[in-house]
């Protein structure tokens, strides 16, 4: 006796049409990001660049939220594929309704309202409140370098500028004195033309030569403001106090300069990226800051910077979360590359029990280094111990930055410029806490 199979009818087609939304489970997340995006997002800030009545009606920028914000929080950043997934996904095409817009109008939308977008992060935030998602008990506070969408290999050392326009000003003022030189030959071969057209390969390599006069002039006029305001530093402090730290240590201060590093380094791509070390080698690519609540790992507040340490982005987390949730965490806990007697300061003053790794390093004397507060830091760690609130902090930050990273493949920026980067990072943000509340609603 043969098996029986069910039937397999491809083309039967239904007695009722069916809606959209028939094909998405109840639970998927895009059903909450479009009950979200209708009921309780305010997108007026998108909604009224659209004043003119003319032309061809563009769609819904609440579909188009929708859209964005289901794609982030799915792992799909490149618009591309975005509206692949329309064609495709039972998810997208629910969120279009069946209309679905053309790449370039999903990439024009986000260009046009990047920043609005990246405003919906202190309003998912709230939301998150509201929901018992945050408490602000213990928040942690960690970075990760993530790729710039440009190639290390574009960059250039300041040094390395300065004999590459060297070698491409002699290149070119040889082929142009060649090209003078043949203007007769020219003249019978091409013609009606002047003759003294340059070739491609000539104007290739001025671009190039004005490409990296260009960055060697951005890296000059960076050197000439950090000199000047390491200038203002070293006036205002205080001189004798200088001359006997010199005078102890056997150095001196080294002089001032005008002119960038001989390494100094400057991205053509993207000239706001930075050369940064990773535990994989080294990246073009900007530091991303956030800081997590221990509760649900709700990012709480974030920060984005081009520089490779962490030390300045202590304070700028915790002003953002007092803007973003008009509070301050009872605890915060750190590692050891936001420790500085600066950044201890500020966090007592703000009556915040800090708890920051002081590093292991000691002083080739044997005694301890840092200043009273690092100290006083220290001890109070090795008191605590296996105790420590301390040990929250690897169980709260990294795995956030592990779902972003490696459950939702987000490793490399798609846009240029520390600008544009941040509100991309920020809207990163806004669709991992978008994942974390529909979970829990």
């Amino acid at each position: 006796m043969s098996k029986h199979f069910r039937p397999w009818r491809i083309d039967q087609t239904q007695l009722l049409p069916a809606a959209v939304e028939d094909y998405v489970p109840q639970g998927h997340v895009s059903r909450f990001v479009v009950a979200l995006v209708r009921e309780s997002l305010d997108l007026s800030a998108i909604t009224a660049s659209y004043t003119s009545g003319l032309g061809q009606p563009p769609f819904d920028p609440r579909m188009m939220t929708a859209l964005l914000l289901n794609a982030y929080a799915n792992g799909i950043y490149a618009s591309r594929r975005m509206a692949k997934a329309c064609a495709e996904r039972a998810d997208f095409m629910m969120i279009v309704a069946g209309d679905p817009p053309d790449f370039r109008t999903i990439s024009d939308f986000r260009k046009r309202h990047l920043d609005a977008l990246a405003g919906l992060f202190v309003q998912v935030l709230q939301l998150c409140r509201s929901a018992g998602l945050v408490k602000l008990g213990h928040v942690a506070l960690d970075g990760t370098k993530i790729r710039a969408n440009a190639s290390k290999h574009k960059a250039m050392s300041y040094e390395r500028m300065k004999r590459r326009e060297a070698e491409l000003k002699a290149e070119v003022d040889g082929w142009l004195n060649a090209a003078e030189a043949a203007d007769a030959e020219e003249d019978a071969l091409y013609g009606d033309k002047r003759g003294d057209e340059m070739p491609d390969w000539v104007a290739d390599k001025q671009k190039r030569l004005e490409k990296i006069r260009e960055a060697k002039a951005a890296l000059e006029a960076e050197a000439r403001a950090a000199a000047e305001a390491e200038r203002e530093r070293r006036a205002e402090a205080e001189e004798q106090r200088l001359a006997a730290r010199a005078k102890k240590n056997g150095k001196t201060p080294k002089p001032l300069s005008d002119e960038p590093e001989p390494k100094a380094q400057r991205n053509f791509t993207d000239p706001d990226s930075r050369i940064l070390k990773t535990k994989d080698g080294y990246i073009q690519g900007y530091n991303a800051q956030a800081a997590v609540d221990a509760e649900a790992q709700i990012i709480v507040a974030h920060t984005l910077t081009p520089s490779m340490s962490d030390h300045g982005q202590l304070e700028p987390l915790l002003d953002g979360i007092a803007l973003n949730l008009h509070a301050q965490p009872d605890e915060a806990s750190a590692d050891a590359g936001y420790l500085s007697e600066a950044n201890l300061a500020a966090v007592n003053k703000r009556g915040i029990k800090a708890y920051i790794a002081t590093g292991r390093a000691k002083h080739p004397g044997g005694g301890e280094r840092g200043g009273p507060l690092t100290q006083a830091m220290r001890t109070k760690l090795r008191r605590a111990g296996r105790r420590s609130r301390y040990r929250l902090r690897k169980y709260v930050v990294e795995p956030v930055f592990g779902q972003i990273k490696q459950a939702r493949g987000f490793r490399q920026f798609l846009l240029r410029g520390v600008e544009k980067v941040q509100d991309e990072w920020a809207l990163i943000c806004t669709a991992h806490n978008l994942t974390k509340l529909a979970r829990a609603v």
